[in-house]
């Protein structure tokens, strides 16, 4: 028999309204709302549902995605829908914390507060992102390094899929270098800093000292770390690989592999969007890939999967 894995997209996936429907119909929702507004000392339920502008600012975005992705989480655990594994994409990781249930949710909360505003405030000017279409890995790694100034791979998508960091000026270069070698197409990102660079290296350190305040438990399922893309399946690491993460690559594609390999059949992907599915079906169109972002799309799913 196959194994379920629940999946948590990160930060580009929000929209306004995302969750409202959650909100609306379910007690639970709405009290995983109002636990992060007081843990994170901000309107959480407005700014999901009202605060369009707001939304997009990287400090408050990671709590307004991280809040839909729990609420989402607690409503499906109630309705009896279990996962074997968990992993989520860079602030997703976060949503994959919660399904394996490593700290309390007001601990969570707090965390990735100060998560979205170290990295706010840790280069706030000067910084760019830009996805690479159409080269593997080794080839834009390669291309990074050759090239002047500060630039890197942030997160490795998929197959034909890898997006660079850095400095804007290396990141422009480094762009116009890759697309000589082969990719089909370069495009700038909308983002409000260099992030998973090494210019975020002083944002992670002060979440470390956060996290050294942080109780940690034993993972109820094991979930995959960004930076290693490898299973976690005791508390001892679950610090150091949180703070690593911030400015470290979001190996994605290789934590997709892992959970394929692994016999993964059914992936959920929990929260706004359906960007992680449309990895996954870059990867392997044999295993099922089932969206909840929306009432109507958590029964279906039930429907779908008998629960």
């Amino acid at each position: 028999m196959g194994k379920t894995a629940f999946i948590f997209p990160g930060q580009g996936a929000q929209y306004c309204g995302m969750g409202k429907d959650f909100y609306e119909v379910f007690r639970t929702a709405r009290e995983v709302y109002d636990l992060a507004e007081q843990a994170g000392g901000t309107d959480v339920a407005r700014l999901c549902f009202e605060e369009a502008e707001r939304l997009d600012i990287t400090e408050y975005t990671q709590i307004a995605m991280l809040a839909t992705e729990v609420a989402i989480l607690k409503v499906m655990e109630e309705k009896g829908f279990r996962a074997d594994c968990a992993a989520g994409l860079s602030l997703g990781e976060y949503g994959a914390l919660a399904a394996a249930d490593v700290m309390e949710l007001s601990q969570l909360f707090r965390l990735i507060r100060c998560r979205g505003i170290y990295m706010q405030e840790a280069y706030p000017t000067g910084g760019a992102m830009t996805a690479v279409l159409g080269l593997d890995a080794e080839i834009v790694g390669r291309i990074c390094e050759e090239t002047e100034g500060i630039v890197s791979i942030a997160n490795d998508n998929c197959p034909g899929q890898i997006v660079i960091t850095g400095e804007t000026q290396a990141v422009e270069a480094a762009a116009a270098s890759l697309k000589a070698a082969g990719a089909k197409r370069c495009v700038p990102l909308k983002v409000s800093g260099p992030f998973h660079s090494s210019l975020l290296l002083g944002a992670g350190e002060k979440l470390a000292a956060q996290l050294e305040e942080v109780p940690v438990k034993e993972p109820r399922i094991p979930y995959i770390c960004n930076v290693e893309a490898a299973y976690v399946r005791e508390s001892a690491s679950v610090k150091r690989l949180l703070a690593k993460q911030v400015s470290g690559t979001v190996r994605w594609r290789e934590t997709m592999e892992l959970m394929l390999a692994d016999g993964v059949d059914t992936f959920i992907e929990i929260g706004p969007g359906k960007t992680l599915a449309g990895f996954l079906k870059r990867m392997s169109r044999e295993v099922q890939v089932i969206n909840v972002g929306t009432v109507q799309e958590l029964e279906a799913a039930r429907g779908l999967l008998g629960i």
